[in-house]
């Protein structure tokens, strides 16, 4: 099989490639030009715990010439800066905490590698992302169901799942294949729930090799298949388009005229302390702002665009009972409207799991929680879970009390 290959520099793009080569496919290499920040200090450009540096691209280089496969470096820099960057800097203009990634890997990442895919005449697309897709047969329509009804939340109702329970129907029409997400088999690099915004079109050619591996299996074929790597390694993390752990300084370089001080207040309108401008501080913020002296310390409960100020309430003193979305995004299926659907939920990449119900009507809804939760960052996804299996997710918009 002819397979183009994403090569980022990293070990697991580099130890997909050696796999599928031994594995006696047929390879193409790619590697993305993104923008990243001209602005930045010159010494942050090679921090190693990005992914976008030139030390990943001579290794990404170094991988196709080993395996002497042919390699090409695509520039995407002015597509990112105008689908990525900007709109998460707009998104702090507006008092959001926007999520890059998700939107980067379904409109720009997977998006353009669908693309190259086809004009380079493969047949499949395998990245390094810790993730796995399902192929799941079911019945496009359902014309008379059997006498014990399918839940009518679950539309593909007919054939196997991937729990292994057997629904039937008497009479269908049209078969028709399905592409689901399913999470990593390695729960701590799980990288699934960046994912949900893809196409069923993606998923139809994409495949994750790393997705049934634990890391220390894809360090073994590391070191097995040569892959240059030393106990200093760092994987890449945080956002790509800046050196710096956190977006302060990033902000602060783009958002200067939009960085006004304002008041930090509680709830009853008691000032409390000073800000330095709104885009520096997100939901649930509890250092760097400020304020001292107290037993309890304070954390970030909202944010007042208008009239620039800070809300902050005692730690965990307030709850959330239920989460505003909107952009919702199905993967393989959608559940009927205007319907409470039990989900499971995680409001961010790795964090637990709550359990609760949705209540959606075309791409807007309310997720109503088992139980009260913190409050949550505007401009982030709440992504849904059946199982190990990601059906769709949403970017939240406001925090409910009751």
């Amino acid at each position: 099989m002819k397979i183009l290959v994403a090569l980022s520099g990293g070990i697991d793009s580099s130890v997909v490639a050696h796999l599928l080569k031994e594995q006696g496919h047929e390879l193409v290499g790619v590697r993305f030009t993104l923008w990243s920040d001209p602005l930045a200090p010159s010494i942050a450009q090679i921090l190693p715990s990005k992914c976008c540096n030139t030390q990943t691209a001579a290794r990404a280089r170094e991988t196709a010439e080993s395996l002497g496969i042919p390699y090409h470096i695509v520039d995407l820099e002015s597509e990112f800066k105008e689908h990525v960057v900007d709109p998460f800097l707009d998104g702090y203009r507006k008092g959001l905490t926007p999520n890059p990634c998700i939107r980067c890997n379904r409109e720009i990442k997977f998006g353009k590698l669908i693309e190259l895919m086809k004009e380079f005449g493969c047949e499949r697309l395998a990245t390094g992302h810790y993730a796995r897709v399902a192929i799941e047969s079911s019945d496009d329509i359902c014309v008379t169901l059997s006498e014990k009804r399918v839940s009518p939340s679950i539309h593909f109702c007919c054939g196997k799942n991937t729990q292994d329970d057997t629904l039937f129907v008497s009479k269908c029409e049209r078969k028709q294949k399905r592409y689901l997400l399913l999470e990593a088999i390695d729960q701590s690099k799980d990288q699934s729930y960046y994912l949900y915004g893809l196409s069923q079109e993606q998923l139809r050619h994409v495949m994750f090799p790393l997705g049934n591996m634990l890391k220390s299996d894809v360090y073994a074929l590391a070191k097995h298949f040569g892959v240059p790597h030393d106990e200093e390694y760092r994987e890449s993390q945080d956002l790509c388009f800046f050196p710096e752990k956190s977006p302060e300084e990033f902000l602060k370089r783009y958002l200067s005229d939009d960085l006004h001080a304002g008041n930090i207040v509680r709830r009853d309108g008691s000032v409390v302390g000073t800000h330095k401008g709104l885009p520096l501080y997100t939901i649930g913020q509890r250092r760097g702002l400020g304020i001292g002296g107290l037993k309890i310390p304070l954390e970030v409960v909202a944010k007042n665009v208008d009239a620039n100020e800070i809300v902050v309430a005692e730690k965990e003193s307030e709850k959330i009972q239920s989460i505003e979305l909107k952009d919702i995004r199905w993967v393989s299926w959608k559940p009927e409207e205007n319907a409470d659907v039990e989900f499971e939920c995680r409001v961010r990449s790795l964090s637990g799991r709550k359990s609760g119900h949705l209540k959606f009507h075309g791409n807007a809804g309310i997720f109503q929680f088992q139980s009260p939760q913190p409050h949550v960052a505007s401009g982030q996804s709440l992504v849904f879970y059946r199982g190990e299996e990601v059906v769709g997710g949403g970017v939240m918009v406001d925090g409910i009390e009751n």
